[in-house]
């Protein structure tokens, strides 16, 4: 048996190394060549304690030694899955095939990292009556009728993902409010999807702007992808790096140096208003991850300082809200819109602006 050749029992793999072998290459290095997982996953399980050389724990940069007995158990991670939470739902509509929801800020839409709990999906499967949803493995497969939502992408494509999103067919960023559609069935998810994608859907945002955006009315292009610099963040890149995004806007009012602005998406990327507002030049007002949290346009004396560090506490979030949403119904075919107000939160921050910058 060569040493690319473990022996297999259960999910312990063992390794006998030739006694020839001379590369001495750390263990977690030359373990992530002859294991289909991660050189992260191997020195998890090596940290963990589920390896051994010759019988001894060992450390993930120890060389390897011809003669060496490996042995190594990878973890697998926990089954992941949502459990349905008793958790108020503002249903703007709602028939056997759909649900049209309004999202309020801080709520996630979907399980994942650092939000197991207390999402919207937890909030659905509790309003559809479903069962909690547990995965073991990406084969997994949830059965639609049963669960209640749909299933169409609702179960993680890679090991180790946790985002479990049953009946989710877009998203809002957690400090977004407003309109969401949820599906019930794979048909109307699969129509609804369609739609998104086909630009069929009409979609308008409203948001407090830093600045004056000229003209007063347009449209904002440019591809969106990771941020080489942060990879927690988008950016508008090269068209080869992202993917197509357009924005239009217009300015409804404005403030001192402040904006009341409708957005309308023509397509619908991560982040997509937030980025393209900050590459113009006008960032969210309140959004940190992109440059709004701080005094953009005007003075900045101490005065003003404090007056803008007072409303960001109070707004916490990105000045964004998804005002309205229509689509074309999955079953009847017929047109659907929906408008939500603006929330207290939006409306009290423009009217203070409004108040102390003047027009």
């Amino acid at each position: 048996m060569s040493d690319s050749e473990p022996r297999r029992t259960g999910d312990l793999l063992t390794f006998e190394v030739p006694a020839e072998y001379a590369a001495a290459e750390r263990l977690d290095k030359y373990l992530a060549a002859r294991v289909e997982t991660s050189r992260t996953k191997v020195q998890e399980s090596i940290v963990a304690g589920a390896a051994t050389v010759n019988g001894e724990e060992p450390k993930k940069a120890r060389p390897v030694e011809g003669g060496d007995t490996i042995r190594l158990r990878l973890l697998r991670p926990p089954p992941v899955g949502a459990k349905p939470e008793d958790i108020p739902l503002d249903i703007a509509y709602e028939d056997e095939h759909l649900l049209v929801v309004h999202k309020p800020a801080g709520m996630v839409v979907h399980p994942g990292y650092g939000h197991r709990t207390g999402t919207l999906v937890n909030a659905l499967l509790y309003h559809v009556g479903a069962r909690p949803i547990e995965i073991n493995a990406p084969s997994d497969e949830l059965d639609a009728q049963a669960v209640g939502l749909s299933t169409v992408g609702a179960v993680p494509r890679q090991e180790g993902n946790p985002a479990v999103r049953p009946g989710i067919v877009h998203r809002l960023d957690k400090g977004t409010t407003g309109l969401l559609v949820v599906a019930k069935d794979n048909a109307a998810h699969r129509s609804l999807a369609r739609q998104f994608r086909e630009r069929t859907t009409r979609r308008r945002y409203e948001a407090l702007l830093w600045g004056r955006p000229s003209p007063p009315e347009g449209t904002l292009e440019g591809a969106i992808g990771r941020d080489p610099r942060d990879r927690k963040k988008m950016a508008v890149v090269p068209a080869k790096r992202g993917k197509p995004a357009r924005t239009h806007y217009r300015v409804a009012e404005r403030a001192g140096h402040t904006a009341r602005v409708a957005f309308r998406l023509e397509t619908g990327r991560t982040h997509q208003i937030r980025v393209h507002a900050a590459e113009a030049g006008h960032p969210l007002l309140a959004d940190k991850k992109y440059g709004g949290a701080q005094v953009c346009s005007g003075a900045s004396g101490r005065k003003r300082r404090a007056f803008f560090e007072r409303l960001f506490d109070r707004l916490g979030r990105p000045a964004l809200h998804a005002a309205s949403l229509g689509f074309r119904h999955p079953a009847t075919g017929e047109e659907m819109d929906f408008t939500a107000e603006t929330p207290d939160d939006l409306r009290g921050a423009w009217e203070e602006l409004c108040r102390v910058e003047g027009t």
